[in-house]
């Protein structure tokens, strides 16, 4: 008697990667039926970028084809969410999106899916792939300051010789807020550093080797008076959105660095920027902005306090090869049914 056929599982990719990328996919299992066609994307400005040059429009035959690879999908890697939620209301056999970024969250709640559209299509995030850029780009932030990057620069244009001391991160204390895999990798880099390490996560339970401290959100007035420097891993929430106000921002030390890698709405820029002004906290190293592009107008851009990164931070060589390793352990547990890594989660989103 022949065996029952395996199910075929359509696996459509929406950003662009590198071909022996997509032949790992591929690879994972061959119960998989990859679709990919490289020609449907703009031009990339750089490797492992997934935006492309500014301008870019299909062609009507190429609009066809992209839509035709997008709607006839079981899986999709990456996330259009220009046309997420018409995505999911009419292919009706979508089960699984694996987003390419981290903090998805906010892109999912905008779309306004419903809880029941969550449960039927899980969508997922990829915070971890870029845990490792993001958390060496809050380190560089936090010595930047430490080693007095600015000061140094500004001599060397006038090419005065003066000498100045500088600070040690050994000893000093470091506030970790919000403990995910951002969070981790950042009290992981501290540590090695020799600083005392404080997080704060959403219980205040947990365990992690790297922190000597862990405190539920209420604590964090009581925790920034004592931090030297400040790093925000939290994604844009209902309950994170502005949640460093002009309160918290008052308790902060004069001689303080804030690091925002997480997303540009847990910070109130006004307050920020009037706490800038006045002198604490020192410095503000910022890589997510409330609005991005960062308005040109924005006060932000001339004070010399700030050091502003363009939304680039997690920006890496290798981050393609980071997103198919998630996306291919993903897959298998889906193929298994096993939970997925990184899911967002209808009550959430």
């Amino acid at each position: 008697m022949p065996r029952p056929a395996r199910r075929r599982v359509v696996v459509a990719i929406a950003v662009p990667v590198e071909p022996e990328l997509v032949g790992t996919i591929r690879t994972t299992d061959d119960r998989l039926d990859v679709r990919y066609q490289p020609d449907l994307f703009p031009p990339l400005r750089y490797p492992g970028e997934h935006r492309g040059i500014d301008g870019f429009r299909r062609t009507q035959d190429q609009e066809t084809r992209w839509q035709r690879m997008l709607y006839g999908a079981e899986v999709v890697l990456g996330l259009p969410d220009s046309v997420l939620a018409d995505l999911v209301r009419t292919n009706p056999g979508l089960r699984w999106v694996q987003a390419t970024t981290g903090g998805v969250g906010e892109q999912v709640r905008s779309s306004g899916l419903t809880s029941e559209e969550l449960e039927r299509v899980r969508i997922t995030g990829a915070s971890c792939v870029h845990a490792v850029p993001l958390a060496e780009f809050a380190m560089f932030g936090v010595l930047a300051f430490a080693k007095q990057l600015p000061h140094l620069l500004v001599d060397a244009r006038a090419r005065r010789w003066d000498h100045h001391p500088m600070h040690e991160l050994a000893g000093q204390t470091l506030l970790v807020i919000g403990l995910g895999s951002i969070g981790a990798e950042v009290a992981q880099l501290a540590k090695a550093f020799g600083m005392h390490v404080l997080a704060v996560n959403s219980t205040g339970r947990g365990e992690d080797p790297n922190v000597d401290e862990i405190r539920p959100p209420r604590f964090l007035g009581d925790l920034l008076p004592v931090a030297h420097a400040v790093v925000v891993a939290l994604p844009s929430t209902p309950r994170t959105r502005g949640m460093i106000d002009d309160r918290l921002i008052r308790r902060m030390r004069l001689d303080a660095v804030l690091v925002n890698v997480g997303s540009g709405g847990v910070i109130d820029e006004q307050a920020l920027v009037r706490g800038l002004e006045r002198g604490a906290p020192a410095a503000a190293v910022l890589d997510v902005f409330e609005t991005e592009h960062l308005p040109a107008d924005s006060p932000l851009w001339d004070l010399p306090n700030v050091l502003i990164s363009p939304h680039t931070a997690a920006s890496s060589a290798q981050e393609n090869a980071r997103i198919v390793a998630l996306f291919t352990e993903n897959l298998r547990r889906y193929l298994r049914g096993d939970e997925l890594i990184g899911r967002v989660r209808p009550v959430v989103a």
